[in-house]
This record gives structure tokens, sequence and C-alpha cells, in this order.
């Protein structure tokens, strides 16, 4: 019933934008109606610069979430196992998380030149901090009894990371995660459209909109990049109920 809902409310919103368009309430040169942007989209995958831009994206995005997977739960385990090196590096991450990745662009364009690497390092740098800082807070909400369990019956190191406090923390990071796959989307797609010379969704985008002003065109790359963001969203649900369901993964402040 909940979906039957939500595409009602979706075809709604299609219909009330469609009126608008047909009958001259908004200008169709900057907002066409949704029957012209869908079946834009429908021939997107016929058009190669689309589908070179749509590859280039997903593998950057693919790419920057794993590294800051990666950074983010090493950090995070570190950050959250060593009070000292919490104290420490405590003002640091406060400092850079709120950062916007975009405000980095003219940096990492000097670092990196305009290629794929300063799309993947910003949109790196923007989803490691979800990752990091849930994964941080989940070490303190492991149950101290089998913490101290494991430690009665001499089981090392180890084995209490990988079969206690991993386990415990799994739903914590899984949606840290998520929250940084849509984290990352955004900021690939914005540095593409901001900073230019690397192919990508944004870049094609931009193209569109500024020489050709193909708004349906635009809107097709967006409707493109929304159910991208949106599979990979209930993708990562389903991970969540099928493998960690048995906690409840709050988003850490």
């Amino acid at each position: 019933m909940s979906l039957v809902r939500k595409l009602a409310g979706l075809v709604g919103f299609l219909l009330v934008w469609e009126a608008a368009a047909r009958l001259g309430l908004v200008d169709t040169r900057v907002l066409p109606p949704p029957s012209e942007v869908l079946v834009r989209f429908a021939l997107l995958g016929t058009e190669p610069r689309f589908v070179a831009g749509a590859i280039s994206t997903v593998l950057s995005w693919f790419i920057a979430l794993l590294c800051a997977t990666v950074v983010g739960v090493a950090s995070g385990l570190l950050l959250g196992s060593v009070p000292l090196v919490r104290l420490i590096s405590t003002p640091i991450v406060e400092f850079l998380r709120p950062l916007p990745a975009v405000a980095l662009i003219p940096l990492a364009i000097a670092l990196f030149g305009t290629d794929a690497q300063t799309k993947i390092t910003l949109a790196a740098f923007a989803a490691t901090w979800p990752i990091l800082l849930n994964t941080s807070y989940a070490l303190g909400e492991v149950d101290p009894r089998l913490l101290e369990t494991a430690r009665c019956f001499r089981v090392s190191r180890w084995r209490r990371l990988t079969g206690v406090t991993l386990p415990s923390i799994g739903p914590f990071v899984v949606t840290g995660i998520r929250i940084s796959a849509s984290i990352t989307l955004i900021a690939i797609v914005g540095t593409e459209f901001l900073a230019g010379g690397s192919i990508g969704l944004g870049q094609y985008a931009f193209l569109q909109g500024t020489s050709g002003g193909r708004m349906d065109v635009v809107l097709a790359a967006t409707v493109f990049a929304g159910l991208f963001g949106c599979v990979v969203n209930a993708g990562f649900l389903a991970v969540q109920r099928r493998w960690v369901s048995w906690g409840s993964g709050e988003v850490a402040a």
C-alpha cells in the first residue's frame, strides 16, 4: 500500500507538471513537460557522449566510495578505540567535516589537474566523514558484556575485533556507507559540472544546457542520476536488512 501511495504521489506530480507546461504556465524552454523529458531519457542510451559520461561518473563514484569506505572505517576504528587519538584528532575532524567539497575544487585542480583524479579525490573527501563518524560512534555502542566475556575466555584481540566488534558495528557502518553513497554521487556530478575538463554526467549536462539549450536533455540526464541514486540506496537497504539487521544503525550526529 505504501508503494502505491508513493507512486500515486509521483504520478500526480508529473500530471501537474505536464498540465502546467501544456497550458503555458511555465516556459517550456526552461522547464519542458515530463513527456518530452521521458522520451529523451529513453533515447539517452543511443548517444555516445552520454554513455561515455555515464560510465565515467559511475566508475568514479565506485572508486571514490571504495576509498572513502576504507579510509573511513580504518580511521573510525582508530579514533573509537584509542582515546588519546580521538582527543587529538577531534578538532581537526570537526574543522574538516563541514568543508564543502566544491570549495576545494581550485586546490584539487592545482594538484591533480582536471582529470578524473580531481572528482574522485573530492568525492572521497566528502564521503569519508559519515563513515568515519558512524564507525567511531558505533564502537562506543558495543555491548561491554560481550567484550568482557571474550576477555574471560582469553580470546585474542584479532578474534575480538573480527568476532565481536565488527559484527556489532556492522549496522552503523552500512548506514554510514549508504549516506556516503549519495554524497559521493553529488560531489562527483557537482565537480564535473563546475570543474570541467573531465567527461561525466555533470559535464554532459553543462554542455547541453549552456551550448545547446537542451533542457530536456539536461533533465533526462538528471533523471538518470536520480534513478541511479535510488537503486544504490535500495541496494544498501537490502544488504542492511539481509545481513546486518540486528542493529539500528543510527547515524552519529
